[in-house]
């Protein structure tokens, strides 16, 4: 299961809206045969693995990240592949909550005999497919809010200037991110101050969709973009009907106040510089009322920690129930 989740990982920037899967075939004999889901259109995992093992998947054990579809969409259904195949057994680490499937492709192996097990490495692969997770569980997506800031929490000069603030290696990470995302979105005053382009550069992967709250100007290089208003919550709905499964957040700092405190963000990835602004005139990360109160203070837990070139860049999550 851990191989299926490596290559899993291998189809982050290809699969969607797809999820990224990833599965083993192990033969009787020994023999592994490996595959990871293509872009839309093409093959599943299970089906990738499959064809690879051939006539050898006959008794063979099966490692899958998520659940076999049962349904009919671009491609036939998995788990209708595995039992034409003669597998003996299934071990899938989470259930699809697709409501298409949610419990009907283990349903539709076990009727044909095979022998079902769920559970292994759960942990990582809801970690790994949470955008997708949640999206076939609430019709919202994944909200990352990327920031990046001195050690003093600013993230533009009292003039404005913002450009860079990060280094290399950290503005890399961040490409990833977007490589990574089907939409980023930013605010009209981000648009009229940067006019960032939004796409992705600096790493290999597709420009997701651009879209901004509020008016973007005439000519501003972040266009096509999809301009939308109101009510956040309305906004990730119709974000989600569209098929976005991740939505980074870019800012600024009214943005990412508005997302903070609406409870709406799944993941902060704050990227920190070794660099201080040293007084209060230096804007913040976020601009807007905050805790008024030490015992009004928003906590989260700190899921990773890690050294991008020189800066540093923490993954805070929302403690649950939160």
């Amino acid at each position: 299961m851990d191989r299926a989740i490596a290559l899993g990982a291998t189809a982050r920037t290809v699969a969607p809206p797809n999820p990224w899967v990833g599965a083993v075939v192990v033969t009787a004999d020994g023999a592994v045969h490996e595959g990871a889901t293509a872009a839309p259109g093409g093959p599943h995992a299970e089906a990738a693995a499959l064809a690879a093992a051939g006539a050898a998947a006959l008794g063979a054990s099966v490692y899958v990240t998520l659940e076999p579809c049962s349904h009919h969409g671009r491609t036939p259904p998995c788990a209708e592949a595995l039992i034409a195949a003669g597998v003996a057994r299934v071990v899938i680490a989470v259930e699809d909550p697709d409501e298409r499937v949610a419990g009907g492709g283990i349903e539709r192996l076990r009727a044909a005999g095979i022998a079902v097990e769920v559970g292994l490495c759960a942990d990582g692969v809801r970690a790994q497919l949470a955008p997708y997770l949640k999206h076939r569980s609430t019709g919202r997506p994944w909200v990352i809010l990327k920031l990046a800031a001195t050690l003093d929490g600013r993230i533009a000069a009292s003039d404005g200037t913002s450009r860079w603030i990060t280094g290399d290696a950290a503005r890399d990470d961040a490409h990833r991110l977007r490589a990574e995302s089907d939409a980023v979105l930013v605010g009209a005053g981000t648009v009229r101050a940067d006019d960032p382009e939004l796409t992705v550069r600096r790493v290999p992967g597709r420009d997701p969709m651009r879209v901004v709250l509020g008016d973007a100007p005439a000519g501003a290089k972040v266009h096509p973009s999809l301009q939308v208003s109101g009510d956040l919550g309305g906004v990730l709905d119709d974000l989600g009907r569209r098929g976005v499964l991740q939505l980074l957040v870019e800012g600024g700092a009214g943005v990412a106040h508005q997302f903070h405190v609406g409870g709406l963000v799944d993941r902060y990835v704050i990227y920190l510089a070794p660099a201080l602004f040293g007084g209060d005139d230096a804007r913040g990360l976020f601009s807007g009322a905050g805790a008024r109160s030490v015992g009004d203070l928003w906590r989260g837990s700190i899921v990773d920690v890690a050294r991008v070139g020189d800066d540093l860049r923490v993954e805070l999550a929302p403690l649950k129930g939160r």
